[in-house]
């Protein structure tokens, strides 16, 4: 999940009148087995923001797909925006296409869904009403699309960020959209014609609370997708509380959990096993901390839910660098195992750290799981130089993914700088900087 303000956003809530697009259901029947696996070739496929020009001034979504032989296919991306052949709307100067992205195999026919918020976008009369557009996967890759329609109170920078998991256990993927500043839940399965279960509100009426952000992870082992929303609450008059609330999936929906405030506000947050116990650990990004130094706070997982954390930082021992005012560390994060050692491993994006005497060249830190989790011994620094001479205002770890693209069983890291973005493969220690693969058509963040 890519970092978000908590302004209180206003929108006339007009519902409208869009026609979704009917496509033709492919032959396979069975899950996806990569929720970002889009043409079914059983290899995953990266997603992420693509660069703004004359003709897609309203957002592009860029596609690179993954390869038999292991690795991207990065000479023929696939660029996906309104204007594209039977995705609804129309690309507009101050329009947001690609905001926020996610995907799970939404009408369950093999093939990977994208999921992309545009929330900023007008409808009639209703300017920042905001869409959440489904393009779907199919043999061919993704194409067409159908708009998922905002609940009565849920328009208004309807999109804001979405999410999606399997929370009610019962198969079929579900997904979980901001919209007027509250937290939707929308039960699969979904359909092309636009179809979709039961939609209900999370958010914790009458509490104050305004959401800002979603994330989607297995926290508790017990196989269902919990969720985590990051928000602020004024349930103090008007001193604003900033907190991650966690919600428990369960076979009724979502059932609401603890939360964890902070001094400053989580902008993004991820879910993995770092101690590799079975139930997964949520790290919560706080860049505005300590005037902009930062902060990553771990939120551990237990059998019953998050329970005790640790705070990392730049003055963490073992971790590179020294906490400066507004390096950010924290602003982006990703979790997955690099190294295949069956921990998982965290990525944190440090984009405005001052790096010898270039100002906000960035680079990364790589935090290694193992026994008792994250530590900052076991911890890396990764420089913006992987990408060529060192830069200043480069903004290297902007936005940083962690998956395994080459099916080796080790994630490879892309990484996100101002303008451009690349992928370092894992390898049995460290993510190597050798070879690192420029992705094409880069504008901004990856697919949670």
């Amino acid at each position: 999940m890519r970092r978000h303000t908590a302004t209180v956003l206003a929108a006339t809530l007009l519902a409208t009148g869009l026609t979704p697009v009917l496509l033709t259901a492919p032959a396979s029947a069975a899950v996806a087995g990569h929720y970002d696996d889009f043409d079914g070739d059983g290899h995953r496929d990266l997603a992420y923001r693509g660069p703004g020009d004359v003709d897609r001034t309203g957002g592009t979504v860029t596609v690179v797909y993954g390869t038999a032989g292991g690795g991207l296919d990065t000479a023929r991306p696939q660029l996906i925006h309104q204007d594209s052949a039977g995705v609804p709307g129309a690309g507009e100067d101050d329009d947001m296409f690609g905001e926020s992205l996610a995907s799970a195999d939404l009408d369950k026919d093999g093939y990977a869904d994208l999921v992309v918020g545009n929330p900023t976008e007008h409808i009639g009369s209703a300017e920042y009403r905001g869409t959440v557009t489904v393009v779907w996967g199919s043999r061919s890759g993704l194409s067409g699309g159908t708009n998922i329609g905002p609940a009565s109170l849920a328009a208004g920078h309807f999109g804001r960020d979405v999410a999606t998991g399997d929370f009610t256990g019962d198969g079929s993927p579900d997904l979980a959209v901001i919209g007027g500043e509250e937290a939707w839940l929308y039960r699969g399965p979904f359909t092309k014609a636009g179809g979709t279960g039961s939609v209900s509100r999370i958010d914790k009426k009458g509490a104050g609370w305004y959401s800002h952000g979603l994330v989607a992870g297995k926290v508790d082992g017990d196989g269902r997708t919990d969720l985590v929303v990051l928000g602020t609450q004024y349930d103090t008059g008007d001193t604003p509380r900033h907190r991650v609330w966690f919600l428990k999936g369960s076979s009724s929906g979502l059932t609401s959990g603890p939360s964890k405030t902070f001094t400053s506000a989580p902008w993004t947050a991820t879910t993995g096993d770092f101690d590799d116990d079975g139930d997964g650990d949520i790290a919560v990004g706080l860049p505005d901390q300590s005037g902009g130094r930062g902060a990553v706070t771990v939120w551990r997982g237990t059998s019953t839910g998050p329970s005790g954390s640790t705070t990392f930082t730049q003055a963490t021992s073992g971790v590179s660098g020294t906490p400066e005012a507004d390096d950010n560390f924290g602003h982006s994060l990703s979790a997955a195992d690099t190294n295949g050692d069956g921990h998982a491993d965290l990525a944190v994006g440090v984009p405005q750290e001052d790096v010898e005497g270039n100002a906000d060249q960035g680079g990364v830190h790589l935090f290694r799981g193992g026994p008792g989790g994250l530590t900052g011994a076991r911890s890396s620094w990764i420089a913006q130089t992987v990408l060529g001479p060192a830069d200043a205002y480069a903004s290297f770890g902007g936005s940083v993914r962690l998956r395994d693209l080459t099916a080796d069983g080790r994630a490879d890291l892309a990484v996100g700088a101002q303008d451009r973005g690349t992928v370092l493969r894992g390898t049995s220690t460290v993510p190597t900087t050798a070879a690192a693969l420029p992705l094409p058509e880069f504008g901004g963040g990856f697919l949670d």
